[in-house]
């Protein structure tokens, strides 16, 4: 199944303890792309300014994403985010954002991107990602990434977006947040009973737990010894989540053991999102790594001691 993608296409800064870097590919449409092209076709959509090169392009289309809905902007600039980490990475704390031509974005979709079958609409304006939804009449599976500011912001609007989805991606704050509610688990049915089929709660460092009607499962994130860099790490998740269920074609949404290896899946793509800064981890992966490190989820994960080799 082929899945589009439209969010942010942007340059980040980027300081944490363990380093630095002034200009870097990022946005999420980019971390989730470069994440779910393991798995399946990739279209993006998004904006970008002149200072949007070949180099950039090339980050994409080495992965074999599609970039043909990518709209550069003549004389415009690239949305650019500046930001840091202290110890608890967690949190980032932004010094800079500037929109550029993302400000003025209005999605403009091919009709192969119309017809993806699989929809991701990234943490944008719930206005746009509304607008996208009802563009991509062919979507069969459609996830959404949401943030604290729309819910402050445009909370009726999302919700009305929300409506529209089968799949949520908020932290577990933000569900909270967005029903009102303390309790986790009767915040997430409150999500649900907006129109959702599944609600993903983010727990960073702590995993992600996955909520449907009837049932739910939590995971813990994969244990590491090095991280430079958590930007991504979430729209990484999401990109091997949803490309994971991609691959698995019509009805794999409706299985509950597909949605826990998606939940996996998206787990090992963050692992490896906070390795390095920016896509640099991401760009080197090989998809070897990645089934090594699923093989290794399910042995740390399981409730029988199996020997390993």
């Amino acid at each position: 199944m082929s899945l589009l993608v439209v969010g942010s296409i942007a340059f980040d800064a980027v300081r944490s303890p363990f380093g630095e870097r002034d200009r870097m590919l990022g946005g999420s449409a980019v971390h989730f792309s470069l994440a779910a092209s393991f798995f399946c076709d990739v279209r993006v959509a998004g904006p970008v300014g002149d200072d949007f090169g070949d180099d950039e392009y090339a980050v994409l289309a080495d992965r074999g994403v599609n970039t043909d809905d990518i709209e550069r902007v003549p004389g415009g600039e690239t949305f650019f985010w500046r930001g840091h980490y202290e110890h608890d990475l967690n949190t980032a704390h932004t010094d800079d954002t500037q929109l550029g031509v993302f400000g003025d974005f209005e999605p403009k979709l091919s009709q192969p991107s119309r017809d993806a079958e699989t929809l991701f609409l990234a943490n944008i304006q719930p206005d746009l990602q509304r607008q996208v939804r009802e563009q991509c009449t062919g979507a069969r599976l459609v996830g959404l990434d949401s943030m604290n500011l729309w819910i402050d912001t445009a909370r009726e609007s999302l919700v009305r977006t929300i409506g529209g989805v089968d799949l949520v991606f908020l932290n577990d704050a933000e569900v909270r947040m967005l029903t009102e509610q303390p309790n986790l688990l009767q915040a997430a049915r409150a999500v649900m009973d907006m129109g959702p089929r599944a609600v993903v709660a983010k727990q960073g460092e702590y995993g992600a737990a996955l909520f449907t009607r009837d049932a739910f499962f939590a995971l813990p994130a994969y244990p590491l010894e090095t991280i430079n860099d958590p930007t991504g790490a979430g729209d990484s998740f999401a990109g091997g989540f949803l490309g994971y269920l991609a691959s698995e074609g019509e009805g794999a949404a409706d299985d509950e053991g597909v949605l826990r290896r998606a939940m996996t899946y998206g787990s090992t793509m963050a692992s490896f999102n906070v390795e390095d800064f920016g896509t640099e981890r991401v760009r080197r992966l090989r998809r070897e790594e990645i089934d090594e490190r699923f093989a290794q989820f399910k042995h740390i994960t399981s409730l029988e001691v199996v020997p390993t080799a």
